[in-house]
């Protein structure tokens, strides 16, 4: 196996240049940059960063997992994670879990191998308990991890927010499309937005509430728009409040398929405001979550000396656009 002994001679450089040209630094000039590539490429050198970290006691990288890369949400996380990282001149390697248990345990492991200076994890599920013993600074973002650290929207409070405004368009039969009971962010929501619209129920006309769960995707979303929308006229729901975006914009499709008019007959909320949402039509109502704040807070979190508040919750905003209006008596 080629080692940065051998990537220097062949370059004929001195082994502080191939350092510098591995961690892309712009002070090395670009000659010797070239020449240095092609050795790495012709020796098929690959660095040791575990190494190099404990020989320079300089760890640049932190580690980022998210449960679906895929979801627009944890894309736009990431990006603002990374963004707040090279403010630092820190470096991000991404992990994705699909959701599952044990991914989240191999790619935690193997990212810990890489000596990080931190871990940020969104979890798959905040009981699921995994044997790390390691004095690596970890943070959860948005879903708890285990007992670290957690920064997220105040769930419970947008939800809120929701009911209160479809209770204020007149709403009185609503559905609620939930995400997985697994996720503490979808038991959150769901538990907001109940227990407001019984609050509100008792001090004003009684709401009738249809209450679905499902996954945090589009797929998911059309299938329960398609299950509420089927009732007949004087059963199914004048308006219905998702747990995320991707819910929200799938029950949008099953309305055009029923071919129920929005905002007109059917009012639809969202949550988290991803760039989708103002691109669909009607533009979603929905809850931003206050993305670029929480990732600074989570990065900020990971350099912190000393102790540290156990739970950030930040609070989100209600988007009102155009899939929400009043009642249509």
């Amino acid at each position: 196996m080629a080692t940065i002994k051998d990537v220097a001679k062949l370059a004929g450089v001195s082994v502080g240049t191939v350092s510098r040209v591995i961690a892309k630094n712009a002070t090395v000039k670009q000659r010797y940059r070239e020449k240095v590539n092609a050795a790495i490429q012709h020796l098929e050198f690959k660095p040791n960063f575990a190494a190099q970290a404990l020989r320079t006691k300089q760890i640049d990288i932190i580690g980022l997992v998210v449960p679906d890369v895929a979801n627009p949400f944890f894309a736009n996380l990431a990006k603002n994670v990374a963004i707040e990282a090279t403010k630092r001149k820190i470096s991000v390697i991404l992990a994705n879990t699909n959701d599952d248990p044990n991914l989240e345990n191999m790619q935690l492991h193997a990212l810990l191998n890489h000596l990080p200076r931190g871990i940020i994890v969104s979890a798959v599920a905040p009981a699921h308990q995994l044997n790390i013993d390691t004095d690596v600074p970890i943070v959860s973002l948005d879903r708890r991890f285990m007992e670290y650290p957690l920064v997220a929207t105040d769930h419970y409070h947008g939800s809120e927010l929701v009911a209160d405004h479809l209770f204020d368009l007149g709403h009185r039969r609503i559905g609620y499309v939930a995400g997985p009971a697994s996720a503490d962010v979808a038991m959150l929501r769901k538990d907001g937005f109940i227990a407001q619209i019984q609050k509100l129920s008792k001090n004003g006309e009684p709401v009738e509430l249809l209450v679905r769960e499902g996954s945090f995707d589009y797929a998911s979303g059309e299938k329960i728009g398609h299950e509420l929308l089927s009732l007949p006229e004087s059963e199914r729901p004048t308006a219905i409040a998702c747990a995320s975006d991707q819910l929200a914009i799938g029950v949008l499709r099953a309305a055009r398929d029923f071919g129920i008019e929005i905002p007109g007959k059917l009012s639809i909320v969202g949550f988290d405001d991803v760039d989708l949402a103002s691109l669909v039509m009607p533009r979603l109502t929905t809850i931003r979550q206050p993305v670029e704040l929480l990732a600074k807070k989570a990065v900020e979190l990971l350099f912190a000396n000393g102790e540290v508040e156990p739970v950030t919750r930040l609070k989100g905003e209600l988007i009102n656009r155009n899939s929400t209006a009043f009642i249509s008596r």
